[in-house]
């Protein structure tokens, strides 16, 4: 082993963990690595030298790392449980369960690892698992914030809704000093609230919650960076309505080496883009991706690289998207379609078109009253777009700014495209994926009919993974009407969108 000063290593140890924490992964990497030959023992080091790595899209380094850390930290609940966090952010989700059991094993009074054991079986609809983890908290610790607000989840998805409410209620009275609990048990306490059509409560319950997340980070500033973001992406409405055609011409099929078929399912966020996904991903000829990351990581890098005219460059940049889907999914596309669903890319249709000039795009369109009024009922991780979730005049605005590049790319020449109306599935679910699923050039199959079926069995990464685990149900269907009067401000900027899409009534 190196014996270098361990002042200097701690040194460069810091200087690697701050990098990272600021999400400078490329800077962040070498000092990892240089610290691993420094000292190879250390679990820490190897865990962030594979977090470094994930995030770089180096998946062969990372589980190297990773395989490292979880030899080292054996006993080590904290550094496993932080180990379980990484693989359950790669949606290694089995690998994650392990860490967060062999966590639990080495510290049994430690209420973290299962607590996360009872989130991860909780969002694979394994209630029984995720309700005898919770229990366990309790018996180490009656009056855990954390474990008394997951049984209340857990008692709301069982339908023990007096059980649900009472506790949920209780848990706010006794004002919980835990961050997250503090906002999520109103959001839960709201859910309930609308199930039992008492709407002017439920809104009181979500403004509570929101008002405290708008504490926990400069939303001002996060909101800043989003517009920024919009702003930069308005220049679509200025493309010429042939420019598709001219991509296409620039890059004519017989210079595209073959690839398969790839489709993009967006539209905006609560539209229906899980439904229609589980219902195509369900046939068997479809390999169905729920929101991957792998567009700003792979695909935006590639395509700065991009010369006019290059098709040689192209093709690589095809090759490599599709490659790292197939490695997302964990099959080969051969003689499939790639069915990529990802409604906050819709935004970014034009550089998919750009590089993908044949893509298959379906548009999932719902009433954008009811778009607004779902998307602020959501308990949303807080990041750049999730930001504007937290008003209802920002959910507008984030509508507008999302569905105003639909309405320009729509009317561009020879695109591939067609757009599914929420409603019209839930009225007839066989009749409208038929039509999708033909669009696609595929014939429907029966089990797509049963796509509830194998949805259960399936881990879906989409907020919505709970509502897609049964048949499809009506009362999402004009739900806003109900809160009307709490719309009211922001139904003159969403009217426009209602008669584009056939809404107004």
């Amino acid at each position: 082993m190196n014996r270098m000063n361990p002042v200097i290593i701690e040194k460069k140890l810091k200087e690697a963990s701050d990098l990272l924490a600021d999400e400078d992964f490329a800077a962040a990497l070498p000092r990892f690595e240089e610290l691993t030959r420094l000292r190879p023992d250390s679990a820490g080091i190897w865990l962030g030298y594979g977090a470094a790595a994930a995030n770089l899209r180096q998946p062969s380094t990372a589980q190297l790392a990773w395989g490292k850390a979880r030899d080292l930290a054996a006993g080590n609940a904290k550094l496993l449980l932080q180990l379980g966090h990484q693989f359950r952010a790669a949606r290694q989700l089995e690998n994650a369960q392990a860490c967060y059991e062999q966590a639990a094993q080495a510290d049994p009074a430690d209420i973290n690892p299962l607590i996360s054991l009872a989130v991860l079986f909780e969002k694979n609809h394994q209630l029984d698992e995720s309700r005898a983890c919770v229990e366990k908290c309790l018996a180490i610790n009656p009056s855990d914030e954390q474990a008394r607000y997951f049984r209340a989840l857990l008692d709301r998805r069982e339908n023990k809704i007096a059980d649900a409410e009472r506790e949920l209620r209780d848990l706010i009275a006794s004002e919980p000093k835990h961050p997250y609990v503090c906002y999520a048990c109103r959001y839960e306490l709201a859910q309930i609230l609308d199930q039992t059509e008492r709407f002017d409560e439920a809104m009181r319950a979500l403004g509570e919650a929101k008002a405290l997340v708008r504490k926990l980070a400069n939303i001002e500033e996060v909101s800043e960076a989003f517009d920024a973001m919009i702003e930069r992406g308005r220049h679509v409405k200025h493309q010429p309505k042939d420019a598709l055609r001219a991509w296409a011409k620039a890059f004519p099929e017989k210079e595209r080496k073959p690839i398969p078929t790839l489709a993009f399912l967006g539209g905006h966020p609560r539209s229906g883009t899980t439904l229609m996904e589980q219902i195509l991903g369900a046939h068997p000829k479809v390999i169905a991706l729920d929101e991957p990351h792998l567009f700003q990581s792979v695909l935006i890098p590639e395509i700065q690289k991009i010369r006019p005219n290059s098709s040689a460059l192209l093709n690589i940049v095809r090759q490599r998207y599709i490659q790292a889907l197939e490695r997302e999914s964990g099959s080969e596309a051969s003689g499939k379609l790639l069915l990529e669903k990802n409604p906050s890319l819709t935004s970014a249709l034009p550089m998919w078109l750009r590089v993908f000039p044949d893509l298959h795009v379906i548009i999932a369109l719902r009433d954008p009253r009811d778009v607004v009024i779902s998307c602020y009922f959501q308990n949303l991780p807080l990041n750049v777009a999730n930001s504007n979730f937290l008003s209802l005049e920002r959910i507008a605005k984030h509508y507008v700014a999302l569905m105003d590049i639909w309405l320009a790319v729509r009317e561009w020449e020879g695109i591939l495209s067609i757009e599914t109306r929420y409603e019209d599935t839930i009225a007839d679910l066989e009749k409208e994926g038929r039509r999708v699923t033909e669009f696609l050039g595929l014939t429907w199959d029966d089990a797509q009919r049963r796509f509830h079926e194998s949805s259960q069995k399936q881990r879906l990464h989409s907020p919505t993974y709970r509502d897609v685990t049964r048949p499809v149900y009506a009362r999402s269907v004009a739900r806003w009407r109900p809160y009307e009067k709490h719309l009211a401000p922001v139904l003159p900027l969403l009217e426009p969108y209602c008669r584009a899409f056939g809404y107004a009534q």
